[in-house]
């Protein structure tokens, strides 16, 4: 493809050669340059592309798109100069694959808690009402029914458009994705044609990378500022931010609700560990999900739906037939007469949300619940206090083990933990660094009518100590015990 029609969208500064010259490959990783490539260098938080300039070069590349002019320019390569490389790579990204994202209905769903809940179910429906689908998670990437094994919660733009092409060719008519406050930092969604976005929530995640909570909330309400006129902008109206995400979107504005008056309203009838009655805008409906975050989640499904043009009955009927999501609230039933919950909630919020949630199950009842849960290493080391009391002011007991502690020292992480409590607290908690023994013990600990909550990693099969990953699963392990 010729340079120039790779940058129609891109904003250059500073063009030196021809942009005529045919591009074979686009790259950002110049070690994967090869002759002919374009090398586009971004500026990572770790490695600065703009280093590699010469190696990419002495590779082969035919062009090079950077923020700076290197001192030394080869002959017969092109050099563009930009603003923002990310930026510019996303837009390049899109036109090398053909822009697939203006091609399909594409939604976006952003916040700190029940992206991949709200993202896999819309998936799901629409592939229930008849529609060829394409999921962009945490958990897995689908194009239609195809898994694509899922590496972050929003991959890097090239990825993201190679990923969105292949659902093009599959025939897929509606994408739902999952949008990190990293990725539109990053600008890694940047040139994507969205026609919706939706907001969950917003509590304390990421501060090793974002630093402030103001910074975090920025990222999130960049989503919106820059949704097109013809999307849709559907907020959480419970959610003390969920208006601020709002303020400066040119989209259709939209809100769902299960306190106020919104657009799309849900009264939670009936709730215990089975499932939930819910009044969504009037009609009730049974689901087979706990909690009042979940009933949140449905709305926000069911609200999506609607402003995409679906039936209200319609939707609600698929909606009282879907699942929950792998490792979300997921719930297994012990032989001895227990129960096991594995849930992803890794962040003080989500915590507290499914503590209270198995409490309400357990109200008036002689059943205790016993919360395992832990903290990742080399993240916010400021929320680890705050996830040791939410376990231990709503459990008969915790167990405090290791999450994925990557290259710290588990003991350490742990510590900053209990670092949080006072003397009495304490009493009440087990510290067991191994996960496998933590999830043993506490399952030995529970007797008939108890609750075993394993949180943190949810979906994930794995654990990561050190730069390895080993296979860890907490179903497993659960699984195990009974």
């Amino acid at each position: 493809m010729e340079l120039n029609r790779l940058l129609e969208d891109v904003k250059c500064l500073q063009i030196e050669g021809t942009g005529t010259v045919d591009i074979r490959g686009v790259k950002s990783d110049s070690r994967q340059i090869q002759a002919g490539d374009l090398f586009v260098a971004t500026r990572g938080t770790v490695v600065d592309g703009h280093q590699f300039i010469g190696k990419a070069v002495a590779l082969g590349a035919a062009a090079v798109v950077c923020e700076k002019m290197p001192a030394e320019r080869a002959q017969g390569v092109t050099y563009v100069r930009v603003a923002n490389t990310a930026e510019s790579l996303g837009h390049i990204a899109s036109a090398w694959y053909g822009k697939p994202s203006s091609k399909v209905v594409l939604v976006g769903v952003t916040g700190t808690n029940g992206k991949t809940t709200i993202a896999t179910l819309l998936y799901r429906l629409f592939l229930e009402l008849g529609y060829k689908a394409g999921l962009l998670s945490t958990v897995v990437n689908y194009v239609d029914d195809e898994a694509v094994e899922s590496t972050h919660t929003t991959p890097d733009a090239l990825t993201l458009n190679a990923l969105l092409a292949r659902m093009v060719d599959a025939g897929c008519r509606y994408v739902f994705m999952e949008v990190s406050s990293h990725a539109v930092d990053q600008r890694r969604i940047a040139g994507l044609d969205f026609d919706g976005g939706i907001f969950t929530n917003l509590t304390r995640d990421h501060m090793d990378y974002h630093l402030t909570f103001d910074n975090y909330l920025k990222a999130k309400k960049r989503f919106f500022d820059e949704l097109p006129a013809k999307a849709f902008a559907l907020t959480n109206l419970d959610d003390k931010n969920g208006m601020v995400m709002l303020q400066n979107t040119q989209a259709r504005k939209c809100t769902y609700t299960l306190r106020g008056m919104g657009d799309f309203k849900t009264k939670i009838l009936e709730n215990d560990l089975n499932g939930m009655l819910l009044s969504m805008n009037g009609r009730e409906v049974n689901v087979s999900f706990v909690g009042k975050f979940n009933a949140s989640n449905l709305t926000a499904v069911f609200g999506a739906a609607v402003e995409l043009g679906q039936d209200e009955l319609e939707t609600l009927r698929i909606i009282s037939a879907l699942h929950p999501v792998s490792g979300r609230f997921e719930t297994l039933y012990a032989p001895s007469g227990y129960v096991a919950v594995v849930d992803y909630a890794h962040t003080p919020d989500a915590l507290n949300n499914v503590i209270s949630t198995i409490q309400q199950m357990l109200a008036g009842k002689s059943g205790r619940l016993i919360t395992v849960v832990g903290c990742g290493g080399n993240r916010d080391k400021g929320k680890r206090p705050m996830m040791a009391r939410e376990a231990v002011n709503g459990s008969w007991k915790a167990v405090f083990t290791s999450d994925n502690p990557r290259n710290e020292d588990p003991q350490s992480i742990l510590d900053d933990m209990t670092a949080g409590l006072d003397t009495d607290q304490r009493k009440n908690v087990l510290v067991i660094s191994n996960r496998r023994e933590a999830i043993r013990t506490a399952c030995s600990l529970a007797q008939p009518g108890d609750v075993v909550l394993v949180a943190g990693k949810g979906h994930e099969n794995y654990q990561i100590i050190g730069d390895v990953k080993h296979h860890f699963d907490d179903k497993e392990e659960i699984k195990n015990c009974f």
